[in-house]
């Protein structure tokens, strides 16, 4: 059997973030992977946005790692040639009925020490960019793009800089809480074993209430419910007369089909919202015609035809679709009472945006 001080399961944005913290701070860390290679569901399905911190309620874990995470992102970014862009986005109101919306977000911003947003008037918005249709939007500056499997790759490269290794095709089949305590982890791949550890974080996003509820002496009563919300893209054939990004009042399960850019400029559209049953990747290009209807609102100049299927992602959300968005949960010893776990659930967005300080919480929980 291997012996290791600390077990990461999962090798996405929150993952390596976790396993960059733990190696830096001195920890002999593996990361296990059942996929062959880092960023391969969640993180790498997303719009690639460093957000504001605008939307999450005040006090929540998703308000208080955005708003700290944006900034430190950003320097992150800057230190360690991540390619990134503060280009800066418009939440729309495209009809008189919409404003009120647009300020609850306001206020919620507000509420998050969000002070730099600015209201402009129709003609304003359009003078930034002139096919937008609205009748007010709120801009916020700091809201930027990030090439998001570069950011995993620099958080990788410190991590096993500092001695940790990442373990590919290596899925955590089973595990049980040892008695002098630490964990055992059954793994699978083409070279079964068994690893033990004193330290483990669940960082499986979409899977880690299934593996947690896989770890004999887990509390069942500690594990939220999984729920998949898939959110589909459609990417934009040709140029965009877009500079910054474009999000209408958000929708529930999800902050609207918006406009986003990548890095080389292409433009892509989405994600909307669907609940599924289980993990289902599929685009359906049929979706594309309520695309149409949605963007059209505040982009009125959208052609038939330009629309592209594109891509799919799924939200691990712990909240079902009728009830209100559950905050992140870093859940340690205080909640399930086994000393040396950390379990992390719900990270969707604005998880990439919040995973260093996710990180930093982590190390707090499992020393603690």
């Amino acid at each position: 059997m291997d012996l290791v001080e600390a077990v990461v399961i999962g090798a996405g944005v929150i993952g390596l973030a976790v396993a960059r913290a733990l190696a830096l701070s001195g920890h002999e860390v593996i990361v296990l992977e059942r996929a062959y290679t880092i960023w391969f569901e969640t993180s790498s399905r997303n719009s690639e946005v460093i957000h504001g911190g605008l939307y999450y309620p005040q006090g929540s874990l998703k308000a208080t790692s955005c708003v700290e995470g944006r900034e430190r992102l950003y320097a992150y970014c800057r230190e360690h040639g991540v390619l990134h862009a503060r280009l800066g986005k418009l939440i729309v109101a495209t009809e008189e009925a919409e404003i009120p919306g647009v300020g609850k977000i306001e206020a919620a911003a507000h509420a998050n020490g969000v002070a730099n947003l600015e209201w402009l008037s129709a003609s304003e918005a359009r003078r930034l960019e002139p096919e937008l249709n609205c009748v007010a939007a709120l801009l916020s500056p700091s809201t930027g793009i990030i090439d998001s499997h570069a950011l995993m790759l620099a958080y990788q490269g410190e991590a096993e800089a500092a001695g940790a290794f990442v373990a590919f095709r290596s899925p955590v089949l089973s595990g049980r809480l040892l008695g002098n305590g630490g964990f055992e982890l059954a793994v699978g791949g083409d070279e079964p074993t068994m690893i033990s550890c004193r330290l483990l974080v669940n960082a499986a996003g979409l899977y880690a209430p299934a593996l947690a509820r896989a770890i004999a002496g887990v509390p069942p009563a500690s594990i939220p419910p999984a729920y998949f919300c898939r959110g589909v893209y459609f990417t934009l054939s040709g140029r965009t007369p877009f500079r910054h990004l474009i999000y209408p009042v958000p929708m529930l399960g999800g902050l609207g089909v918006h406009i986003t850019l990548d890095l080389a400029g292409q433009a892509r559209f989405g994600p909307d919202v669907e609940w599924i049953d289980s993990v289902d990747y599929a685009v359906d290009p049929r979706r594309g015609d309520a695309f149409y209807a949605a963007v059209r609102r505040y982009w009125p100049g959208l052609r038939d035809g330009a629309l592209q299927p594109g891509y799919a992602g799924i939200r691990p959300k712990i909240s079902g679709p009728d009830e209100p968005a559950a905050d992140f949960v870093v859940q340690g010893r205080a909640e399930h009472g086994i000393p040396g776990l950390v379990n992390l659930y719900g990270i969707e967005s604005p998880g990439l945006t919040a995973s260093l300080p996710l990180a930093d919480e982590v190390l707090r929980q499992l020393s603690g």
